[in-house]
């Protein structure tokens, strides 16, 4: 796929996303994603260690990503120096794609998913990509 994923065809795609550092604070910017995500018809699965059994967009928030299976797309909203882990992690779980929001980066982590054939999107919001390829608001089918 080379280092620039077709955000638009990863979007369309998906189907089942793990949001990794969901938040149930309205002005965090994952609590907002998380609900753009589900309006659109995307399963969106809330992953927070601190939260989970609490529900968020009427989801229940799981512990872990083990719990979020099967994953699809894992969506990650945590620090850089952070996000290599969650990332082997989402691999071993056969993710299919990872995606960094704005300000996440790991080049390593990244190499590796790309190696065993993940797309990965760094430094992206789904939101902002959404509006940039013009995508229909639409559900999407189960």
């Amino acid at each position: 796929m080379g280092g620039m994923e077709n955000t638009r065809d990863i979007l369309l795609a998906t189907r089942r996303i793990a949001l990794v550092g969901a938040s149930d604070k309205p002005h965090r910017s994952s609590h907002a994603v998380m609900g753009f995500l589900l309006a659109r018809g995307y399963d969106v699965m809330p992953v927070n260690p601190v939260l989970a059994g609490r529900e968020i967009h009427g989801r229940r928030v799981v512990a872990s990503l083990a719990e979020a299976g099967p994953l699809d797309m894992v969506d990650i909203f945590r620090r850089s120096e952070e996000a290599g882990a969650v990332m082997d992690e989402a691999m071993a779980l056969g993710a299919r794609t990872l995606w960094l929001q704005l300000g996440v980066v790991d080049e390593d982590a990244a190499a590796r998913a790309r190696a065993k054939g993940l797309a990965v999107v760094m430094d992206r919001c789904p939101v902002i990509e959404w509006g940039a390829h013009a995508l229909p608001p639409r559900v999407i089918p189960a």
